[in-house]
């Protein structure tokens, strides 16, 4: 399958038309943003790694029934995937206080939440990704009632799935933010990626890092925390 014109490039990837109209390749950048692009920079082999990842857990929740984007893994760093209708919403599953939630609620940030936190945001680089609610989703028609649910259920599951599996790498899964598509069929699909780039890995004992947290805040080792994540989850020391 070869690359023809790229038809959108957002912060991390980029995504190629191929001569199949329903297929894509998404290329993984080394790019690093923060700040809805505010602050830049570049984290070395994050490209790399973050494909690697993503194909890991997208391996793992396929085996408890999660379909995903992806058809196959052509190298390091360009993957094969179903061209999808994205559904226009970030959703987020908070476990813990951290980041936005901890600061508009006023909660110390690692403050466990007694429940998952599902939040929606409407993806819009333009106005900064502002969070809505079920009634705004009905009402501007970004999804479905159904589509909502299915999007909710799946992604309680997920996080479910993830907890589970990453306590025994001794991480706790603070929050993470998932995306969704309809494929040609309509069905709900999972997209995009599952990353230190969108998701909140704290080491479950000292609870440092491993995240793209320490880019957005300036705490150094970032390539280190990325191959930490790596080395856990499939054993590969860079």
């Amino acid at each position: 399958m070869e690359k023809k014109n790229a038809i959108y490039e957002g912060k991390a990837k980029i995504l190629y038309a191929t001569e199949n109209p329903d297929q894509l390749i998404c290329y993984y950048k080394d790019d690093a943003t923060a700040g809805n692009g505010a602050k830049k920079g570049t984290i070395v082999d994050k490209g790399i790694m973050n494909n690697k990842i993503t194909m890991f857990f997208f391996d793992l929740l396929a085996k408890e029934g999660i379909s995903n984007h992806v058809i196959e893994v052509m190298d390091d760093r360009n993957v094969l995937i179903k061209k999808l209708d994205i559904v226009p919403l970030e959703v987020i599953i908070r476990n813990v206080a951290a980041g936005s939630l901890a600061k508009r609620l006023g909660l110390e940030e690692g403050t466990p939440m007694s429940m998952p936190v599902i939040e929606l945001c409407y993806k819009n680089d333009d106005l900064g990704d502002p969070m809505v609610n079920r009634y705004h989703v009905l009402a501007c028609k970004l999804a479905s009632a159904e589509e909502l649910d299915e999007i909710e259920a799946q992604a309680l599951k997920i996080n479910k799935i993830m907890v589970d599996y990453l306590k025994t790498k001794n991480i706790d899964l603070i929050d993470f933010k998932l995306e969704f598509g309809r494929d040609k069929d309509g069905k709900i699909i999972l997209a995009d990626e599952i990353s230190p780039d969108n998701c909140r890995f704290w080491d479950s004992v000292t609870k440092e890092k491993l995240d793209k947290d320490r880019f957005r805040r300036d705490l150094g080792n970032v390539e280190d925390a990325y191959k930490e994540i790596l080395k856990r989850l499939t054993g590969e020391v860079r």
